[in-house]
This record gives structure tokens, C-alpha cells and sequence, in this order.
């Protein structure tokens, strides 16, 4: 049995998007678009709703392509921790879509952002649905080349074609680096369904009719494989040293792609290193030594992102810029939280292992809010003052709307991770999952991000709060108020419903890294197809 929702949402709404040009040469009402872009995200927002709905009542479930049975063809699969995921992602990306209705009200070329927001938002979907490695790589593509335009979509402005140009030929490159990865995996594996290469790293069959056995020197091509998709994965996710991007990108895109990008672009590099690591070359692998190493470096990488990230923070004289340096030092976090996998701190299944996937997991939707309403938040405050960024010009904008100075209040709380908010609850679960591990000094050290990132955190505040105001304010309409305030309450959701969210997110990671779990990902991906 396989579900049409799996795999109808991702190129259904392909057609959405790419038809926006062409009626953008019939239609000349520039509200039509905006509510067309705002209906095609709540679809998406709906189907994956159902989705996640489906994988929790029934379990993981996948969707062959074309009739093509995997591993000949490209199939979707859904498990706990990607459903979730897209359905993160589809939240955000509707309440994103309808804040660019205020943001570009009077853009003429309205159809073509569009295209490009709605474009983003399938490569996200597609590469977090995908069951195929090779289609994962497509899919990144597709993510990357509307982000590459969107940061760029300002094209009178020199900065933003500068850093859109940085952006894109360094993506290039690490999604070339990716590819020859996927070379190196399939020359030595035969396949790139995700599935299949998990029976066949795990031993659980390590056999197939389609794609055979092994071939070559496995374990070298499958270290080279690794280093090159790491280092895709973490230039997606803007993890130092490949975060450079980021920060040059977010002042000059539109604020509403800003949010996306820090909100929820950087999460696919994060889920797509968790696929790689923990179900396709996971604990139980043939690979397991090599799996250690690896993860001990994006345990290193993660530190310093983090650390960096938080440092920056404090410099920083342009408030979309602060918050960008913001972003590498939380997805730091996350993968640290990630990290926990290698056999030097912890075991498949124990506390430390669980609770450290479990907090990466919740800081990543706990980040993704707050991330967004910050961005958003900034939105607002740049338009009331004027259209500057510069925090020494904001003249305590916030201070005169007090709805907008409460959403910045709380995503800088959620951020350092202040309770009763989310924020500190997946901290805390990161720090208690390295003190169980045994290793302390990790633990000191998350701390220590989370302080110095304070120092960055309270300039904004002052500078939007309490400064002297400098100009009179623009008071912006009702929709984005409205935004920012569902925003705001998702925020406080997660922290006061903290038991819940992590008991269920316990769950989801355990039935995704467990040796069964694993197992089920290979079965309902692949042999179920052909009813062996």
C-alpha cells in the first residue's frame, strides 16, 4: 500500500508556482497574485498536515514515482522526524507567504517573487521528502536557485547582485562536491535509493536483483562520499567554515526571504546530515568507525559556529545582519545536538544518545519560530523607521507599538532560551544529553554561547526599545501584526507544552534510530514494493 499525498504534493505544487508567469501576462491585479500564493502555501500546508497525520496513526509510509518500483525508480518516504519537518516547513512557509502580501503590496513584479517563494519552498519540501539520494541533489537545486534569485531579487541594488553571486557560485560548488559524492556511492553500491543503500550498509540483506552486490573498495569511496556531502550539507545549513554566505545574503534580500532562509533553508542541510548519519550510514552500519570520526567533526564544527555565530553577534551595526550571525550560532547548537550519535559519548538508544537528538530536534523548531519572528519583527521595524537597518537609527521604533516591541521581546527570549519559552527547554535537554555522555565541558560550553549571544541580543533590544526616538513612526497595517502575534504564541506554545512536545519527540527519534526503526525505513521503502 502506498499514499498518493506522499508524492502528489511536491510536483503539484511545481505546477502552482511556474504558472504564475504566465498569468501574470493575462491578469494585471496584483492582489490576485498574493491571494494565488497565499492559497497555493495552505495547500501545501494542508497536505502535509495529512501527511504527518498519516505517519503518526499508521507509521512510515512511501510513494514510487511513475510506477517505477525502487530501486530502479525515485520513490518518497515519510518517517516521524522528516513529516514533522515539512510540516514545520509548510507552516512557516504559509505565514511567510502571507506577510510578502504586506511586504511587496506594490511590487510589479510580484509574479515572479512568487514564483521563486513558492519555487524555495517545493526544493525544501522535495529534498525533505525525497527517499532517493540522487533526488535529494535535484532538489537542492531547485531550493538553491530560488534562494540564489531571491537574495538578488533587488537587482538595481549592487549589494544584493553581489551577494546573490557569492551565494550562487559557492553553492555551486558544494552541490557539484555533493554530486560527486553521489558517484562515488552509487560506483560502489550500485543504487542511490535511500532505502536500498541502508539494507545494503547494514547488512541487513546487502543484496539486491536490481542493483547487485557491493563493488570496489567500499569503505574508502564511502569516506570520500561522506567528506563531499558534508560539506554541501553544511554550506546549506551555514555552519562555519562555510557561513559566509549568510550573513552578506540576509541584509539584502527581502525581509520575508531572510526569515525563510534563516527560519527554514538552513534546517534542510541539518535533516539531510541526520538522514546521512543516522539511518543510511547509522550506528548499526558496516561503516560505524568511520560514522564516529565524521560525527566528531561536525561535533567540532557545530562548536564553533556556535561560538562565532554568538560573537559576531555583539558587532554588528545592521540589525538583519545581527540576526543572521544569530542563525549560524543556533544551527551550531542544533548539530552539536546532533553530534551526541558518535559510540565515543553515547550508545544507539541510551539516555544521553536520545536526549541529545531529542534537543536538536526541538531547538531546530524552537529556532525556526523564533528565527521568524525575529525577521518579521525586523521587517516592521525597518519599514516603520524609515527603511534603515542600522541599529543606531532605530529610535526605539518598537517602543511606540507595543504589539511589535512584545514579538521582539519574545524572540530574543525564545532565542537565549528564557522560560517559560521553548528555547529553553531544548537547551536544556542539549546540555543534560552531553553531562549524561560524560563529557561536561560541552555542556559548559553551550552555556557559554548562549551568554556571550546575549551581549548581541541586548543591543537590539536597546536599540529598538529604548533609544530616543529619532523619526516619527510608520505604523504598518493589521496583517503583519496579526502574523508576528501567531508567531509570538507558537513561541510560548513550545515552552508551556514542553512535557508533551518532548515526550513526542523522544518518540519520533527513537522509532527513526532504533535498529527496528531502521529496518522498517528499509522495508516500507523498498521491499514492500515488491512484496518480498
Amino acid at each position: 500500500m502506498y499514499y498518493l499525498s506522499v508524492g502528489v504534493l511536491v510536483p503539484s505544487l511545481i505546477g502552482l508556482a511556474f504558472v504564475l508567469p504566465l498569468l501574470g501576462m493575462i491578469i494585471k491585479n496584483i492582489k490576485f497574485f498574493h491571494a494565488y500564493a497565499s492559497a497555493a502555501s495552505l495547500y501545501a500546508l494542508v497536505v502535509a498536515a495529512y501527511n504527518f497525520s498519516i505517519v503518526v496513526k499508521e507509521g512510515v509510509k512511501a510513494y514510487p514515482f511513475g510506477g517505477w518500483w525502487p530501486p530502479i525508480g525515485i520513490s518518497y518516504e515519510l518517517d516521524e522526524v522528516n513529516s514533522l519537518i515539512a510540516l514545520l516547513t509548510a507552516s512557516v512557509m504559509f505565514l511567510i507567504t502571507l506577510y510578502s502580501a504586506w511586504y511587496i503590496r506594490d511590487l510589479k513584479d510580484a509574479p515572479y517573487y512568487y514564483t521563486l517563494l513558492l519555487g524555495l519552498e517545493v526544493g525544501m519540501l522535495g529534498c525533505i521528502y525525497t527517499g532517493d539520494a540522487f533526488n535529494l541533489f535535484v532538489m537542492l537545486e531547485v531550493m538553491s536557485i530560488s534562494a540564489y534569485a531571491l537574495v538578488g531579487f533587488y537587482r538595481n541594488k549592487p549589494e544584493a547582485v553581489e551577494a546573490a553571486i557569492k551565494y550562487g557560485l559557492f553553492g555551486a560548488v558544494a552541490t557539484t562536491l555533493y554530486f560527486i559524492g553521489l558517484v562515488f556511492i552509487y560506483a560502489s553500491f550500485g543504487t542511490l535509493n535511500m532505502a536500498d543503500l541502508t539494507n545494503k550498509v547494514t547488512l541487513f540483506w546487502g543484496y539486491d536483483l536490481v542493483s547487485g552486490y557491493y563493488y570496489g573498495q567500499v569503505y574508502a569511496a564511502t569516506a570520500i562520499a561522506l567528506a563531499l556531502s558534508l560539506w554541501a550539507f553544511t554550506f546549506k545549513s551555514a555552519v562555519f567554515p562555510n557561513h559566509f554566505w549568510l550573513p552578506d545574503a540576509h541584509p539584502e534580500a527581502p525581509t520575508p526571504v531572510s526569515a525563510a532562509l534563516s527560519g527554514l533553508v538552513v534546517n534542510v542541510g541539518v535533516y539531510a546530515t541526520f538522514r546521512f548519519l543516522y539511518t543510511i550510514f547509522n550506528p548499526f552500519s558496516a561503516v560505524s568507525g568511520l560514522r564516529d570520526l565524521i560525527l566528531l567533526v561536525t561535533l567540532v564544527l557545530g562548536l564553533a559556529s556556535g561560538l562565532i555565530g554568538a560573537l559576531m553577534m555583539a558587532v554588528q551595526d545592521d540589525i538583519k545582519r545581527l540576526l543572521a550571525y544569530s542563525t549560524i550560532s543556533h544551527i551550531g547548537l542544533v548539530l552539536v545536538g546532533l553530534s551526541i550519535g558518535s559510540s565515543l559519548l553515547s550508545k544507539p538508544g541510551s539516555q544521553a544518545f536520545v536526549d541529545g537528538l531529542t534537543g536538536a530536534f526541538y531547538h531546530l523548531i524552537n529556532h525556526s519560530l523564533g528565527k521568524s519572528l525575529l525577521f518579521l519583527t525586523a521587517g516592521v521595524i525597518i519599514y516603520a523607521a524609515g527603511g534603515t537597518r542600522r541599529l543606531d537609527e532605530l529610535g526605539g521604533v518598537a517602543r511606540r507599538n507595543p504589539l511589535l516591541g512584545a514579538a521582539l521581546i519574545i524572540g530574543v527570549l525564545q532565542l537565549l532560551g528564557i522560560p517559560p519559552f521553548g528555547g529553553f527547554f531544548s537547551k536544556y535537554l542539549l546540555y543534560a544529553s552531553y553531562l549524561e555522555a560524560g563529557a561536561p565541558y560541552i555542556s559548559v560550553i553551550i552555556n557559554v554561547i548562549s551568554a556571550i549571544s546575549l551581549l548581541g541580543y541586548v543591543r537590539l533590544l536597546y536599540a529598538a526599545l529604548f533609544t530616543t526616538p529619532k523619526r516619527e513612526f510608520v505604523r504598518a497595517s493589521a496583517l503583519p501584526t496579526i502574523i508576528l502575534l501567531i508567531l509570538s504564541v507558537a513561541c510560548l506554545i513550545t515552552g508551556i507544552l514542553s512535557p508533551i512536545m518532548s515526550e513526542w519527540l523522544r518518540r519520533f527519534v527513537e522509532a527513526t534510530t532504533s535498529r527496528d526503526g531502521i529496518l522498517n525505513y528499509w522495508l516500507q521503502g523498498y521491499l514492500i514494493f515488491w512484496g518480498r
